[in-house]
C-alpha cells in the first residue's frame, strides 16, 4: 500500500513547478500503478495552451474557478465539482480566474516519471 502527503513531496523533485503553476505528482511511473495523480494548483490570472502528446488527462476541480477552452472555441467554466477530460489528446487553454489560484487532481495515463515541465515560452502548445 502506497501512503503519501503533498507535505512529505513538498520541496522535492516531484514537487514541480511547471511554469505557471505547481503540480506535486502523488503516484508516477515508478510506484507500477499505470497512471499518475497530481495536485495541479493553477495560478491566479495565468493561461497556458497545453497539449499532452502523449498521455490522456482528466483533472477534478477542487478549489478555485477559472476555464478550459478546446480548439473548436468553445469555453467551459471549471470550479469546484467540475471534471474535464481530455481524452483525444485535445490541445486546449487552461485558465485560473484572477484572485485566486485554480487547485485541481489530475489523473494522467500513461504514468508520468514525475519530473516533467512545461515550455510555456513558445508558440506551440506546451507538451509531454
Amino acid at each position: 500500500m502506497l501512503i503519501r502527503s503533498l507535505a512529505q513531496l513538498a520541496g522535492t523533485e516531484l514537487d514541480v513547478d511547471w511554469g505557471n503553476g505547481t503540480s506535486t505528482r502523488l503516484l508516477t511511473a515508478a510506484d507500477g500503478m499505470g497512471f499518475t495523480v497530481c495536485h495541479t494548483v493553477v495560478r491566479a490570472g495565468t493561461s497556458s495552451l497545453l497539449e499532452y502528446r502523449s498521455h490522456l488527462e482528466a483533472c477534478f476541480c477542487i478549489a478555485g474557478s477559472g476555464e478550459v477552452e478546446g480548439d473548436d472555441g468553445i469555453v467551459h467554466r471549471i470550479t469546484p465539482g467540475v471534471l474535464y477530460g481530455l481524452d483525444r489528446h485535445d490541445r486546449h487553454w487552461l485558465r485560473a480566474d484572477d484572485g485566486r489560484d485554480l487547485v485541481l487532481i489530475s489523473v494522467f495515463n500513461p504514468a508520468l516519471a514525475g519530473t516533467e515541465r512545461h515550455s510555456l515560452d513558445r508558440l506551440e502548445a506546451s507538451s509531454y
